[in-house]
């Protein structure tokens, strides 16, 4: 398995911030639910760790997760899904994890149902590039 397999991963010419800002306009512009913002750099600067910015956003829409858990509730480890955002030596990222990669850990979801999530994420993602 490839990385982009997994994570769909564009770059941004905003600065960091502007770019978290701009992810969670897209999640509402969606009508998905954001759930919580991890901000991975200040907890792990809280214990003594550096880290450069990350921020991990978790996000659900009710109408796919509802779906999903109805086929197998152990779905719920992969979930809610995330859109991270990452300074990644300058370049900042914003990337997501493609919801179609459940379809191979459980067979109860074809690729196919997990399509038009995957299409909801990569259109948050690239309307807050």
């Amino acid at each position: 398995m490839d990385t982009y397999d997994f994570a769909y991963i564009v770059e941004t010419k905003k600065n960091f911030e502007d770019a978290v800002v701009s992810v969670l306009r897209s999640v509402d512009k969606k009508g998905w639910a954001v759930f919580q913002i991890y901000d991975i750099k200040e907890r792990l600067a809280a214990k003594g760790f550096e880290q450069k910015q990350l921020k991990i956003i978790e996000i659900c829409s009710a109408k796919h997760a509802n779906a999903f858990l109805n086929k197998n509730r152990l779905i719920s480890l992969c979930m809610p899904c995330k859109i991270n955002i990452i300074d990644d030596n300058g370049k900042i990222l914003i990337v997501g994890m493609k919801p179609t990669i459940i379809s191979r850990f459980f067979p109860e979801v074809s690729a196919e149902e997990a399509e038009p999530v995957e299409k909801d994420l990569k259109e948050m993602v690239d309307d807050a590039r």
